[in-house]
C-alpha cells in the first residue's frame, strides 16, 4: 500500500493550492498525467458554478481532460482556470488540434464571498501559482486551497469550517483517491450518524430562511483503472449518492454539488461493484477528513 493516503497516492496525479488566509478564499488544482485523464461529472442542485462542465457530458466528443480546478470566489473564481491553461500550454500539454495543443481544464466553484473578503477572489495568477506548485506529495488538507472559506451547517446562519479533505482507499489491488471541498448548507455526519459539523438540529428549528446563500460541495475522485467516459459518469453519480450518506440534508435547493471522476487508464478495468463501493466510501471519508482537518489545523 502507498504511504501517501491522499489523492496523490494515485500515480500520475498532482495537487497544488493557492491560499489566502486573510481573505479566506483559495483554489486547488488537480493536474492529470500529461496525456490527460478520461473524465465525466455529475452536477446536482439548482446552481452549480462550472467552466467547461458541458464537455464532460457523455454525448460530447472530448474524453480526456488535462487538469481540474476547484476554487472559491463564486463565478469570479472560474477565471483562475486561465492560469492553469497557461502553465499546461508552456509544458506542451493539451488536446492536439491542427494548429496548437489546447489544454482542457474544467472548473467548479464554491460560494465563499460572505466568509472573508468578497473583493478578493482567485484569478489567473492564483490558478497559475496552484498549477506551478502542484506535486505528488500528500495533499495539504484543512483550511487550504478551495476549502479555505468553506463552511458547513448553515441552515441556521453562520456555519462552521468545512475545509478540504483527501483520502486514498485501496482494496484487492484496486485504488481510488478522493478530494472534497465541503461547503454544504447541511450538517456533516460522522461514521455513526452523529453530527460532526453543524448545529445538528435540522432545518425548521428556527426561523431562518437561507435566501440567496449559496452552498456547494465539490468532489473529485481519481483512479488508475481504465474507465470509459460513460463509466466515469456512473461513478460520478455514485459519488453524489455518497454525499447523501455524509451530509444531512443534502442536495437541497440551496446546494449546487459537483462530482468529477477521472481515470488515468493505465491499469486494466477493475470490478465495477468494488469500484462503486470504494468511490462511495472514499467520498464519505474525504468529506469527514475535510471537517476534521479544518478543526485541527
Amino acid at each position: 500500500m502507498s504511504e501517501n493516503r491522499t489523492l496523490t497516492g494515485v500515480p500520475g496525479f498532482q495537487v497544488g493550492h493557492w491560499t489566502d488566509t486573510q481573505a479566506r478564499t483559495g483554489c486547488t488544482v488537480i493536474l492529470c498525467p500529461p496525456e490527460g485523464a478520461v473524465a465525466s461529472a455529475s452536477f446536482l442542485g439548482p446552481s452549480p458554478g462550472t467552466r467547461e462542465g458541458v464537455l464532460l457530458s457523455t454525448d460530447k466528443k472530448i474524453e480526456r481532460i488535462h487538469a481540474l480546478l476547484l476554487t472559491g470566489g463564486s463565478a469570479f473564481g472560474l477565471s483562475a482556470a486561465g492560469g492553469v491553461v497557461r502553465v499546461l500550454e508552456e509544458r506542451g500539454v493539451g488536446h492536439q488540434t491542427p494548429w496548437a495543443r489546447v489544454p482542457l481544464v474544467p472548473a467548479a466553484v464554491i460560494y465563499d464571498l460572505g466568509v472573508g473578503r468578497a473583493d478578493i477572489r482567485p484569478g489567473e495568477a492564483q490558478g497559475e501559482h496552484a498549477a506551478r506548485t502542484a506535486s505528488a506529495d500528500p495533499v495539504p488538507r484543512g483550511l487550504v486551497g478551495a476549502g479555505t472559506g468553506a463552511t458547513a451547517g448553515k441552515y441556521l446562519g453562520g456555519g462552521v469550517p468545512g475545509g478540504l479533505g483527501s483520502v486514498l482507499l485501496e482494496r484487492h489491488g484496486v485504488r481510488v483517491g478522493a478530494l472534497a471541498v465541503v461547503n454544504p448548507i447541511g450538517d456533516v455526519l460522522d461514521e455513526r450518524g452523529g453530527v460532526l459539523a453543524g448545529p445538528g438540529v435540522g432545518p425548521g428549528a428556527a426561523a431562518f430562511t437561507p435566501g440567496d446563500v449559496q452552498n456547494t460541495t465539490l468532489i473529485a475522485v481519481v483512479t488508475e483503472h481504465t474507465l470509459s467516459k460513460g463509466e466515469c459518469r456512473r461513478l460520478a453519480d455514485a459519488a453524489q449518492a455518497a454525499l447523501a450518506r455524509v451530509i444531512h440534508p443534502s442536495h437541497t435547493p440551496w446546494d449546487g454539488d459537483s462530482a468529477f471522476v477521472l481515470s488515468a487508464a493505465t491499469l486494466p478495468p477493475a470490478d465495477p461493484l468494488l469500484l462503486v463501493a470504494l468511490v462511495q466510501e472514499a467520498v464519505c471519508a474525504a468529506v469527514r477528513d475535510a471537517v476534521r482537518a479544518a478543526r485541527n489545523p
